[in-house]
């Protein structure tokens, strides 16, 4: 999960010159951003970091989550890490009793989070920002299957180049039409996926994936073969499930 709403600046940055440069492998991959830049320390210090393996979770009597979401323009960004629509204002969740407004939504593959050691071909981070500043996200993982619609219509408007966006302003589309029905979900305390790895983030991970399909899988890669930071230690951090 990457915390940006611009699209000419990586995740976490603020577009000034000199910007660390950082990757998903090499001497920038994922083992060293702790060390490429003060700011990124979290990255290799932090204990409550972010993406896990789903294991052992409790069961336990988590309130349900409410997605208030409208229709937005479509607005895609190619930031160089990961594709990412922009959301219009006014959307929200309202997760553990408290609202967060919807930012973005972007995709990782493989996907950063597993489930009892298992990867799915790709996951979905909805990214929202609460009015005190708090960060919360809901993941969801896609399986191969039959195609997902609203994913198409990210796909085919993604820029070739860059750090650019590309707005489709006669066509909208809503985030539920990339989330499953079912909204049972895995809670665990976390971090962004991302430098600057800052902890603090409510992460919501459903458990039932979405299908989208072999080709929408393969076009994704064209774009990132790889776009996931590897599972980090727990920590003694529990993970409950809803019932």
């Amino acid at each position: 999960m990457q915390f940006t709403t611009a699209g000419t600046s990586g995740a976490g940055s603020t577009g000034h010159e000199h910007e660390v440069h950082w990757t998903y492998e090499g001497e920038t991959g994922p083992e060293r951003w702790g060390d490429l830049k003060p700011e990124f320390s979290a990255c290799k210090a932090g204990h409550s970091q972010s993406p896990i393996d789903i294991t052992g979770a409790v069961k336990t009597d988590l309130p349900a989550m409410e997605t208030r979401y409208g229709d937005t323009t479509l607005r895609v960004i190619n930031n160089g890490h990961a594709i990412q629509a922009n959301y219009d204002k006014g959307s929200y969740a309202v997760i553990g009793g408290k609202r967060y407004d919807l930012l973005q939504f972007h995709f990782h593959g493989p996907s950063e989070n597993t489930v009892e050691g298992k990867a799915f071909p790709l996951e979905g981070h909805l990214v929202h920002k609460s009015e005190d500043g708090k960060l919360a996200v809901i993941g969801i993982l896609y399986k191969e299957g039959k195609e997902n619609k609203t994913i198409g219509a990210v796909w085919e408007n993604v820029p070739h180049e860059q750090g650019t966006e590309k707005a489709a302003k006669d066509e909208k589309i809503n985030a539920k039409g990339i989330m499953p029905e079912a909204m049972a979900y895995y809670h665990f305390d976390g971090s962004l996926t991302t430098t600057p790895c800052t902890e603090g983030v409510s992460w919501n991970l459903l458990k039932t994936p979405v299908e989208i399909s072999a080709k929408q899988i393969e076009e994704f890669r064209k774009y990132y073969k790889n776009s996931a930071r590897p599972v980090q230690p727990l920590h003694g951090r529990v993970v409950n499930v809803s019932n």
